[in-house]
C-alpha cells in the first residue's frame, strides 16, 4: 500500500482572475492514501484516493492573518463516500455545467431473504455537487464488475458509459432534471454498439466529451463516436461518413503506432504513443493543435518538436501539455487562445506550445484546466509516469517541419535546415515586436534545459521592454 508524505501528495491551482498570479495549494486531506485523479466543479473539488475514498474539497469563508474574511478555494474537507472506484460529472469545460456527481462504487447488498449473507455489488451514486447530498442510486448485477465510467450528451439525455473488467462497454440514459424528484426512476442498461459489433475489441480507457467519445482498446488502437455533425466535420474536415441515424458506430483512427494515453477537447484532440510522440487532430482556429499555423487537422499530425509528455490536456480552444525538462524540472507548456489567462504569461495566445509562467511542482503528475483556474496534481507514484519505448532507427525519418529536436548529434544537416527555417520565419516578422515573439516561441521549440530556456525568455523580455520604452533606462529606436 502507498502511504506519500505530505511534500509528494497535494492539489495546486492558480487563478486566472484577479491579480495575484501565484500557485496555491488545497488543504491535503490527512487521511488520504495518495491522489489517485481529481475532478473541480462549480463550487468545489473532488478527490479520489488510492483506497476509493472519495474526499469533498470545500470552498469557503475563512479569517485571514489579518483578521480580514476572505474567500479561499479547497481549504475545508469531508469526505464525501468510500468504496469509489471511479467519478465523472459533466465533461465540459465549463464547470457551471457540473451540477451532479457521479461515484462509481461498490457495496454490500443483502443476500437472500433468510439468510445472512451478502454481495458486493457496483453501483452508481449520485450527488449532489454543491452540498455533496446523494440524491440517486442504481444498482447492478452482482455479475457485472466495472472500472471506469464517464458522461456524454446533454442533461436531458445523459448517457453514461460503463466500462466492464473484461473491456466491455455498457451505456444507460438518465434525464438529469428530474434526479432530484422524489420519484422512482427506471433505467436500462444495454451493451454499447462498439462492444457489440466488435466483440473482439478489449477496451482500457475512454474520454468523453459533450458530443464525442473515444475509446483505446489493449493493443493501442483508437476508436470514435461523434454524435453531431459539426463536431465531427471539425475532427474529420468532411460530413462524408456521418450517419446522424447511427451516431454510435465506432470509428477507427489510424495511427503508426500503439496509443498510452489521450486527452479529448470539444472539438480537438491529442494522442500520445508508445514512444512518446504527440499527435493533434481537429479544429485549428486558434492554434490550440499546436502546430504552429491556425490550418485543421483533419487527421493525427504529430507535433516534432514536443515529446514524451507526462500528461496532456485539451480544453474549449486550447492545449496544455505537461512535461519534464532533462535536468528532472517540470514545466507546462500550452497553445491556442490565451483569453483569460488560460495561458499564463501569453494573452495574446500562440499557435505553437509554448513555456506557461507557471511554477509547477516538482512530483506534478497530472492537470485540468477550467474556466477560472489552472489545477496541478502532485503524487509520487513511481508506477504513474509512461514508460516509453525508443524508437527503432528504421521509423526515424526525415520530419516535415522545422523542428531541433530531431536533428540531433547524429544529423547536424536537420539541425541547421531548422536554424534556416527559423531565421525565414523571423524575417518574415514586420515588426520588431513581432520578431521579439516568434524569436520566444521557437525558443521554446528547441530542446533546451529548463534553465536555458527561462534564461532565453527572460533576456527576450528585457529586450523587448527596452526596445518598447518600458524598461528603466533610455532606449534606442530600432530602425
Amino acid at each position: 500500500m502507498y502511504f506519500p508524505s505530505p511534500d509528494t501528495k497535494g492539489l495546486y491551482f492558480q487563478a486566472f482572475g484577479g491579480r495575484r498570479r501565484c500557485l496555491s495549494k488545497s488543504v491535503a486531506p490527512l487521511l488520504a492514501h495518495g491522489y489517485r485523479r481529481f475532478l473541480p466543479t462549480k463550487d468545489h473539488v473532488f478527490i479520489l484516493d488510492y483506497v476509493g475514498t472519495l474526499f469533498f474539497l470545500k470552498n469557503a469563508l475563512v479569517s485571514s492573518t489579518l483578521g480580514q474574511i476572505q474567500w479561499k478555494r479547497a481549504c475545508r474537507y469531508v469526505v464525501l463516500c468510500r468504496g469509489a472506484k471511479d467519478f465523472a460529472s459533466d465533461p465540459r469545460c465549463d464547470t457551471v455545467y457540473r451540477k451532479y456527481l457521479y461515484v462509481l462504487a461498490t457495496r454490500e447488498q443483502p443476500g437472500v431473504v433468510g439468510t445472512t449473507s451478502s454481495r458486493a455489488c457496483d453501483c452508481v451514486e449520485v450527488y449532489l455537487q454543491s452540498s455533496g447530498q446523494r440524491v440517486f442510486k442504481m444498482t447492478f448485477h452482482h455479475s457485472m464488475s466495472f472500472k471506469q465510467i464517464v458522461l456524454v450528451g446533454q442533461e436531458t439525455q445523459r448517457a453514461l458509459l460503463l466500462l466492464t473488467e473484461e473491456g466491455k462497454i455498457y451505456s444507460l440514459v438518465v434525464n438529469e432534471t428530474q434526479l432530484d424528484q422524489p420519484r422512482s426512476y427506471t433505467v436500462q442498461l444495454a451493451l454499447r454498439k462498439v462492444s457489440r459489433c466488435l466483440p473482439h475489441l478489449r477496451v482500457t480507457c475512454m474520454a468523453s466529451n459533450q458530443s464525442s467519445t473515444l475509446y483505446i482498446t489493449d493493443q493501442g488502437g483508437v476508436y470514435f463516436e461523434v454524435h453531431t455533425p459539426g463536431v465531427y466535420r471539425d475532427l474529420f474536415g468532411t460530413l462524408q461518413a456521418f450517419d446522424p441515424l447511427d451516431q454510435q458506430m465506432p470509428l477507427a483512427l489510424s495511427l503508426p503506432a500503439k496509443i498510452l494515453f489521450c486527452a479529448l477537447g470539444y472539438n480537438h484532440l491529442g494522442l500520445v504513443d508508445e514512444f512518446g510522440r504527440i499527435f493533434m487532430q481537429g479544429n485549428n482556429r486558434y492554434g490550440q493543435l499546436g502546430t504552429g499555423d491556425k490550418m485543421d487537422r483533419g487527421e493525427p499530425t504529430q507535433v516534432h518538436y514536443l515529446q514524451c509528455p507526462i500528461a496532456l490536456w485539451c480544453g474549449l480552444n486550447h492545449s496544455l501539455v505537461l512535461s519534464q525538462g532533462s535536468d528532472f524540472s517540470k514545466e507546462l507548456l500550452g497553445c491556442g487562445c490565451g483569453a483569460g489567462g488560460r495561458l499564463p504569461g501569453w494573452p495574446k495566445g500562440s499557435a505553437s506550445f509554448v513555456k506557461l509562467h507557471v511554477k509547477v511542482p516538482l512530483c506534478a503528475c497530472s492537470l485540468c484546466s477550467t474556466r477560472e483556474c489552472l489545477y496541478m496534481l502532485s503524487s509520487h507514484d513511481i508506477e504513474h509516469y509512461p514508460a516509453y519505448r525508443d524508437l527503432p532507427a528504421s521509423r526515424v525519418v526525415g520530419s516535415p517541419e522545422p523542428s531541433l529536436g530531431t536533428g540531433g548529434p547524429q544529423d547536424p544537416g536537420g539541425a541547421a535546415r531548422a536554424c534556416e527555417e527559423y531565421l525565414s520565419q523571423i524575417h518574415s516578422c514586420p515588426t520588431l515586436q513581432d520578431r521579439m515573439e516568434k524569436m520566444k516561441e521557437i525558443v521554446g521549440w528547441m530542446p533546451l534545459m529548463a534553465a536555458q530556456k527561462d534564461f532565453f525568455w527572460e533576456a527576450l523580455d528585457m529586450l523587448q521592454r527596452a526596445a518598447g520604452g518600458v524598461g528603466p533606462g533610455p532606449s534606442t529606436p530600432e530602425s
